[in-house]
């Protein structure tokens, strides 16, 4: 069974849905704030969308920007929430990945490459944060967070490949598996890169199976 047809648990941001004005509730605190950031994540999904103000995001829906800063103290903390959200997301299912068993190093990498191209795929806002397109006139801890997201991956990846080394009996497993799991990483930062900038056109899972039998055999 390919890769891609073997992970279809990739989390997506749930969609809002905005009942008529005769039955609306005013949210509870909780939910005003899951629904800022199921819309902030949607304004990224725009394509060629520009840097998202909150004065932009208080008009979508529909209140005040001081209604916003009642729930989050900043926008760099509205960020904070969507990478939360793709940190939370991805290693849960990277952890389900790595504690298989039966699963070899190599096809583990390979279901954890396709996890991140297939969870940015199906939320194109959050591959703009992952790839930090988003995050070019946020604060610098952003960026800060989502490349220490990408170490932590590459450091999942040295994992499995190393046991992968080892079973095949190379000499040098630890180098071999450094130097992979460095190609792997800038694989899946490059598709999603690509996917953000052609609009959402060039999709990450694009020949992926092939792509993945030529990075982790």
């Amino acid at each position: 069974m390919p890769v891609s047809d073997d992970l279809n648990a990739a989390a997506a941001v749930p969609e809002a849905t905005t009942p008529p004005a005769a039955l609306r509730k005013r949210p509870r605190p909780g939910e005003r704030r899951v629904q800022i950031l199921q819309t902030l994540a949607g304004m990224l999904e725009q394509p060629g969308a520009d840097r998202v103000t909150t004065a932009a995001l208080a008009a979508k829906l529909e209140v005040s920007e001081a209604a916003l800063y009642r729930h989050f103290a900043s926008k760099a903390q509205m960020f904070e929430g969507l990478i939360e959200f793709i940190e939370s997301s991805i290693f849960t299912l990277l952890n389900q990945i790595i504690e298989r068993e039966g699963a070899s190093g190599a096809a583990q990498a390979q279901k954890i490459v396709a996890v991140l191209l297939q969870f940015g795929e199906r939320n194109p806002g959050m591959a703009r944060v992952m790839v930090g397109d988003a995050l070019v006139y946020e604060n610098e801890r952003l960026v800060a967070r989502m490349n220490q997201f990408f170490d932590r991956i590459e450091s999942a990846l040295r994992q499995v490949l190393r046991a992968a080394a080892e079973a095949s009996g190379s000499p040098t497993p630890t180098v071999d598996a450094n130097a992979q799991a460095s190609v792997l990483v800038s694989f899946i930062i490059g598709r999603l890169q690509r996917y953000a900038r052609s609009g959402f056109k060039r999709l990450p899972s694009e020949q992926l199976d092939a792509a993945l039998r030529m990075l982790a055999a």
